[in-house]
């Protein structure tokens, strides 16, 4: 095919179809068009526009000569096929993936796995089933950011989104899907921030977010809207803050739990997050005991041993 050059258009399969560049839309319009696949998305929005196509084989293309324009589809490979044949060609890209795009793959991946033919426990999954899940990835993010290896925070941010995920396409199921989550989040983030959105004050932005939280939910109280199921020094500093708002001090309580209760009080005080300095102190502990039991064999200790240890 020494006589033959070929423009290779290019798209992109997470871009609407028909939503094409100038020159991609030049080179489909100066043709002959061939395409290998008779469902290209593209297709209907040649026909509207008037450009007539072929649908051939790469070895049909390879065999013709002159000037030709092949709508390429999603890995069809012709770039190979016409380097490996030392074919003449240039690539025209007529759209590229937006920011965000492989979210789209992460959907259509997720449908696939829980429709007839796909995995059969991703089909037999609930919310309920899936709950633990939910508190393991975010305890590993959690993990990854207090480590500070953004390798694996990336990671575990994956795992978090297939939570995420999984529980939209179970929804969709019988009602709203991941496209109203979404549409949801992105209404909320405009709406709490009219000083970006609307042209209001920067001024007081807690203030400001807390008060348009507290009208959208139609919340009575501060102690609405903290979930119970949080660790208990979280929630311990969660309602003191709340408390904190309405001028009401972390009165003391008797017993352990009541020092503990102090204890996050004084953190607060201090601007310490409670649930991150204990974590600091049981992973150095943690770190400490498995460098002791590679060493000694788990063989006892003294306590003196230990802090020994600790600073050396």
């Amino acid at each position: 095919m020494s006589g033959t050059r070929v423009t290779v258009v290019a798209c992109s399969p997470r871009t609407a179809a028909g939503a094409l560049s100038w020159p991609a839309w030049q080179a489909l319009r100066q043709g002959p068009v061939l395409v290998g696949d008779p469902a290209h998305p593209q297709l209907p929005y040649l026909t509207a526009a008037g450009i007539a196509y072929d649908v051939v084989t790469h070895e049909e293309l390879l065999a013709r000569d002159g000037e030709l324009v092949w709508l390429a589809g999603s890995g069809d490979g012709i770039v190979r096929d016409l380097h490996a044949r030392g074919a003449s060609f240039e690539v025209i890209y007529g759209s590229f993936d937006p920011p965000g795009a492989r979210l789209l793959d992460v959907v259509a991946v997720m449908d696939r796995l829980r429709s007839e033919g796909g995995c059969p426990w991703d089909a037999k999954q609930t919310h309920t089933s899936l709950m633990p899940y939910l508190l393991e990835e975010a305890y590993e993010t959690y993990e990854a950011l207090e480590t500070g290896n953004l390798e694996h925070l990336r990671e575990e941010l994956g795992d978090l989104l297939l939570q995420i995920a999984f529980h939209a396409r179970i929804s969709s199921e019988t009602g709203w899907d991941i496209d109203d989550v979404a549409g949801d989040l992105v209404d909320k983030l405009v709406r709490r921030h009219p000083h970006v959105f609307a042209g209001a004050s920067a001024d007081d932005l807690e203030g400001s977010w807390e008060a348009l939280k507290a009208a959208e939910k139609g919340r009575t109280s501060v102690t609405e809207g903290v979930p119970l199921g949080q660790p208990a020094l979280a929630l311990a500093a969660k309602l003191q803050r709340r408390a904190a708002k309405l001028g009401v001090p972390a009165v003391s309580y008797d017993g352990l739990g009541g020092e503990l209760w102090a204890l996050v009080a004084r953190c607060q005080a201090e601007g310490l997050d409670p649930e991150a300095e204990l974590r600091t102190v049981a992973r150095g502990f943690r770190d400490r005991l498995a460098t002791l039991e590679s060493r000694d064999g788990g063989r006892p200790v003294s306590e003196q041993e230990w802090r020994d240890g600790f600073a050396g």
